[in-house]
């Protein structure tokens, strides 16, 4: 709406091929509109909330009417028009490798053929939304005024339990800033409730007898060996360096502030904020520092870091475990280099040259998997958001109606040189945590990105894209 009333009839009609200016213009105004409307949605909507202006939009607009007025014989650049305004006009702010694989995708379906010639062309499958036919601008306001006030999701090809995951990060977020306000539980209420001290402190007293002891180094050294043959046994070293790392902050930091909250040392600043997160059930930002990536609540962490410690270990203890609990890895990344280094050395093939082939094990639960994969490994620990899998049909299908998430079947990671997708398949990117963003690296994905995952499907993979459609090795509970 507000992208037509900055044009008037007179910038509507100044190009050579008006039908076809104004039905790709109002192809980019809704892209420019999809892409502002996306953010709501969080992390499924964009990894990155990025600040699009409609100077991007004026550009797309003024270069459609230089290749319009330009074009011999009617012909119209489609491909030359997507990729302006996809990967240069709005891709320049975008910086996620996935954002700018959602941003080709959108495009496609806003300014095409189909756009110009099919009357009526829909943009999304409720046909609620469609290409307006209008030759001046108050035709095309009143055709933009009979859309819902409220779009759905659909309207950019998302599920609708995104509204429910908004809804969802909207009140959290609420909360969270409710609680962090808070003076005491006790307040002037009189109801004799435990103060914010006394709750601090059963809070630290109950980490402090949940936590691990580290790990022996020197006896894991021992047993895992720096071998040419076995790279999995450096993986194991350094997921027990960072577990130790994290326990050992935990048990040095636990007592001290038991001690502070009774007067007996100084209360630092560091203390303090330990137990204003131990008061707010979040996780204090000392044991974040050193701990792994996740978006659980304090409650929620500590008993998952207790089933990550005991998962390291049983593979200390018996070695490579028969199937590998990717949610238990620190690095996850680092075991799938580790297995693939090992392939690459056992056949004398460039690691280079290597990726994974991907067999869903449909007709298995990680407890009936008795033996180890005779070629790569295999793996269990991945949920499904945006979408659901289907073991029967053995696919990607729609989510059920307020199911936000679903657990992937155990996988078989195969190692496979030169390795071409087969068709029929969705690249879908799995992370680790839910938020999807993290520090970006040099190639081009987050510190929280894994790798992408090769899903069957039965539908064209752009769907899936702009349903935002992704999986990951954790979730908030």
């Amino acid at each position: 709406m507000n992208s037509f009333l900055k044009m008037d009839d007179a910038t509507l009609r100044d190009c050579k091929d008006a039908n076809a200016f104004r039905r790709l213009v109002f192809g980019f105004c809704f892209f420019h509109a999809a892409c502002q409307e996306r953010r709501k949605y969080g992390p499924i909507g964009w990894n990155i909330p990025y600040s699009f202006t409609n100077e991007d939009l004026t550009t797309c607009r003024r270069q459609l009417k230089y290749f319009l007025d330009e074009s011999v014989g009617g012909q119209i650049p489609y491909k030359v028009l997507q990729y302006l305004g996809a990967a240069i006009n709005y891709g320049g702010r975008i910086t996620d490798a996935q954002d700018k694989r959602l941003a080709n995708t959108m495009i496609k379906v806003y300014v095409c053929e189909d756009s110009v010639v099919t009357e009526g062309y829909k943009f999304s499958e409720s046909g609620l939304y469609y290409v307006s036919a209008g030759e001046t601008q108050e035709e095309i306001l009143d055709f933009i005024r009979g859309f819902p006030l409220t779009p759905k999701p659909e309207a950019f090809g998302m599920h609708s339990n995104c509204d429910i995951s908004c809804a969802q990060n909207e009140s959290m977020a609420l909360l969270e800033n409710i609680l962090s306000m808070g003076g005491s539980a006790g307040g002037g209420g009189g109801g004799g409730g435990d103060s914010k001290e006394d709750v601090m402190g059963t809070v630290a007293a109950e980490l402090l007898q949940l936590t691990p002891k580290p790990f022996d180094f020197v006896e894991v050294e021992e047993r895992f060996p720096t071998l040419y043959e076995e790279s999995t046994n450096t993986v194991i070293k350094q997921e027990v360096i960072r577990y130790n790392r994290l326990l050992k902050v935990m048990i040095a930091t636990l007592p001290q502030f038991q001690k502070a909250l009774k007067g007996l040392v100084t209360m630092t600043e560091e203390l303090e904020s330990m137990g204003n997160a131990f008061f707010t059930n979040q996780v204090p930002e000392n044991f974040e520092k050193k701990g792994y990536l996740s978006l659980k609540p304090l409650s929620s962490w500590s008993k998952d870091l207790v089933d990550r410690i005991k998962f390291v270990q049983q593979w200390v203890d018996g070695g490579l475990p028969i199937i590998i609990w990717l949610s238990g890895l620190f690095f996850p990344q680092a075991f799938f280099t580790g297995t693939l280094q090992n392939f690459a050395r056992s056949q004398q093939i460039a690691i280079d040259r290597l990726g994974f082939s991907f067999n869903f094990l449909n007709d298995q639960t990680p407890e009936t998997i008795t033996e180890k994969a005779e070629k790569g490994v295999h793996t269990f620990g991945i949920f499904f958001e945006g979408c659901r899998y289907d073991r029967k049909l053995a696919r990607l299908e729609d989510a059920y109606p307020k199911v936000l998430y679903d657990e992937m079947p155990p996988c078989n990671f195969v190692p496979e040189a030169d390795r071409k997708p087969p068709p029929g398949m969705y690249e879908c990117p799995i992370y680790k945590v839910l938020s999807r963003k993290g520090t970006l690296m040099t190639t081009g994905h987050s510190t929280n990105f894994v790798l992408n995952l090769d899903t069957p499907t039965d539908r064209d993979p752009a769907s899936w894209i702009r349903g935002g459609v992704a999986g990951f090795l954790a979730l908030k509970d």
